[in-house]
């Protein structure tokens, strides 16, 4: 039994790629990620693909720190059973503090903008970038969650597929607050050298979607 597994592990939510669990981890709260298997794949093929999702989770996750923009800290990772162990991160979900506080949602999208610009810069894409996927911590930072989706030394298309689809989810989620996005254009141009070719890019994505 690892440091992380115990009868109280709470249960967070249930996905298609992976479980979400709330424990402790040598006395600190702690989420635990665990990818589940796949009957429907070969059993060693399953394998490897979920210690690999895990192990490039993990490494994103930490690329992303490095990058000064805050994700959760990783406090262990067993490849054997595609589980990672994160750090719990305290604060209000960011699409519910946008429901609840509109006034702040100038603020809080600039926030979103200059972070994504910061991990832009470093040329790491997000690729699942959501306000349900964002905590905005007490302290005032902004946290990033769930970048298994995410990859690295990313390409100009990968940053304008992260654009273009933080621009259709934040309008579906957000649809009242659609003026407060020009903030989180600011922030980004602010923060990303290259931005305006990442928009660009971003431009000619959602527009492909329109025309095919």
């Amino acid at each position: 039994m690892g440091p992380w597994e115990s009868e109280g592990m709470q249960p967070l939510s249930v996905g298609a790629e992976a479980s979400i669990f709330q424990s402790d981890f040598l006395g600190r709260k702690a989420i635990v990620k665990k990818r589940a298997a796949k009957a429907y794949r070969h059993p060693v093929l399953d394998q490897r693909l979920r210690s690999a999702r895990t192990r490039k989770e993990a490494r994103l996750l930490r690329e992303a720190r490095r990058a000064g923009v805050r994700t959760p800290m990783v406090y262990d990772v067993d490849l054997k059973e595609s589980t990672l162990v994160m750090e719990y991160i305290d604060g209000d979900k960011v699409r519910e503090l946008l429901e609840e506080r509109p006034e702040e949602a100038d603020a809080v999208c600039y926030r979103i903008g200059a972070d994504l610009g910061r991990l832009h810069s470093n040329r790491i894409a997000h690729g699942d970038l959501t306000t349900s996927n964002m905590i905005l911590m007490p302290d005032g930072q902004l946290c990033f969650l769930d970048i298994s989706m995410g990859e690295s030394m990313a390409e100009l298309e990968a940053l304008g597929v992260d654009i273009q689809l933080f621009h259709r989810a934040f309008l579906s989620a957000h649809s009242s607050l659609a003026p407060s996005y020009e903030s989180f254009l600011r922030g980004y141009l602010e923060h990303q050298d290259q931005g305006r070719m990442v928009l660009e890019r971003a431009e000619e994505i959602r527009n492909r979607g329109r025309y095919t």
